[in-house]
């Protein structure tokens, strides 16, 4: 028996294919009172957590100079979406070493995929109408 059929913990569907080193912006929701917000979190992935009870990821960011770390559950309900800005290219699955590091040594490079890979959208073109020709008699 699995860990999932005793708690009844489903994936989420929010979530795209994220790695350690992508930059993600997760949006919480926050209540306050009787309103709902969605506050956004922006970072860097430096751990992600697999396992039957849906895992968990870390994001880092720096703020005024101050680092904060924020662990988030995968199968959390607070989590309205998790959307990734962009890709970066990284050698280990734990990037606990980006907090000795500032400023431009704590940057990481960005990951880029070829041209054939990378879906750009066709532009729609209408098609015209038919144009209707005199018939002769």
């Amino acid at each position: 028996m699995k860990i999932t059929e005793l708690t009844g913990l489903k994936a989420n569907a929010k979530f795209p294919a994220i790695t350690p080193g992508d930059t993600v912006k997760v949006g919480i929701k926050i209540k306050e009172g009787d309103k709902e917000r969605v506050q956004p979190f922006q970072g860097v992935i430096i751990r992600i957590r697999k396992g039957d009870a849906g895992g968990s990821f870390t994001v880092r960011r720096v703020a005024y100079g101050i680092g904060i770390e924020r662990t988030f559950p995968m199968a959390s309900p607070l989590l309205d979406k998790v959307e990734v800005i962009r890709h970066g290219k990284v050698r280990r699955a734990k990037l606990y070493y980006l907090r000795g590091l500032s400023a431009k040594k704590a940057r990481i490079k960005e990951k880029r995929f070829p041209k054939e890979l990378i879906a750009t959208p066709e532009p729609e073109v209408a098609p015209e109408p038919p144009t209707e020709t005199p018939k002769a008699e």
